[in-house]
């Protein structure tokens, strides 16, 4: 294949893998609909005490049937949308995420790996809406700024590219995991304080309690922690050092990487040594995540700098 077909060929893919993490989607906002009236753990039972086999016309299997196909079309998508950045990659001859719209595929994968990786080992497929609707959301505005493949400016050319936004996305993926744990347990938790036990019933009673969510949150955040730490307080300012011959400069994308550092500081030195737990660290965490995206995003287009070849 020529460069040409191969961004061609990538176009395609990413194109079909916003499609089908949009049905992905749709397909959770199903499962939690379709459990809107059934209570917690809920069994069909006998009249001899057997449990009853599941039927397509129980809304308990019909809400699993509808989380199994969310999942299965999300890890779709995820493979589909890393065809579309390899062979992005293969166009440009050069690792693909040098702009904004390569950034965001490659973050976007990076984000729905996480995530399949998580539902394998802790069993997280309750953060599915959250995680395939902010997907979907930036590759759909990843094509409003989409930009022919190309040979990266000259500040681009070294190996921290690789290391700089490799880590920044692995750190990326996991805060948004943190940050959709964090929304649900105030759900959670507000639900819990204010709703009557006979009245818990549909598919938030069926997700994990706040405590647990709560914990889910701070081990996501407590292992991101460290990887933005690296990527962005010390690969970056070493890239700095080799690109423009200074660590720091105050730059508007280096003081917002700093500031997302401090609020994610802040969120786990609190949890540590303050017993911060519950509705003040989820906050904590959101507003960590909103600086992470405004650097990614509203520095990019609406900050003047050096790094604005991003666009």
């Amino acid at each position: 294949m020529t460069l040409a077909q191969y961004e061609q060929f990538s176009n395609y893919a990413v194109a079909s893998a916003t499609g089908v993490l949009a049905l992905a989607f749709v397909a959770y906002v199903l499962q939690w609909s379709l459990a809107r009236n059934v209570a917690p753990e809920r069994e069909l039972v006998l009249s001899d005490g057997e449990t009853a086999p599941s039927t397509t016309d129980d809304p308990v299997q019909r809400s699993n049937m509808a989380g199994g196909i969310g999942f299965s079309l999300t890890q779709l998508a995820a493979v589909v949308l890393l065809v579309g950045v390899v062979a992005r990659g293969l166009s440009a001859q050069r690792v693909p995420w040098g702009n904004m719209y390569e950034f965001g595929c490659a973050a976007t994968l990076s984000a729905l790996i996480a995530y399949v990786v998580l539902v394998r080992v802790w069993d997280i497929d309750w953060v599915g809406p959250i995680i395939t609707g902010f997907g979907t959301v930036v590759l759909g505005a990843s094509a409003l700024v989409f930009v022919p493949a190309g040979p990266l400016v000259p500040a681009l050319h070294s190996y921290w590219l690789v290391i700089h936004v490799l880590g920044a996305m692995i750190a990326g993926a996991a805060f948004l995991v943190g940050a959709a744990a964090s929304v649900l347990y105030l759900v959670k938790a507000k639900a819990e304080r204010t709703t009557a036990e006979e009245d818990r019933v549909g598919f938030l009673w069926r997700i994990p309690a706040s405590a647990k969510i709560d914990q889910l949150a701070y081990r996501v955040h407590a292992f991101a922690f460290p990887i933005w730490t690296f990527a962005a307080l010390i690969a970056g300012p070493i890239w700095a050092q080799y690109a423009w011959g200074r660590y720091w400069g105050w730059d508007p994308k280096e003081v917002w990487a700093f500031i997302t550092w401090v609020v994610y500081a802040g969120y786990l030195h609190a949890r540590a040594t303050a017993g911060w737990k519950g509705k003040a660290a989820a906050i904590l965490a959101l507003v960590g995540f909103a600086t992470f995206v405004f650097n990614f995003v509203g520095v990019n287009l609406f900050v003047g700098g050096l790094h604005s070849y991003a666009k």
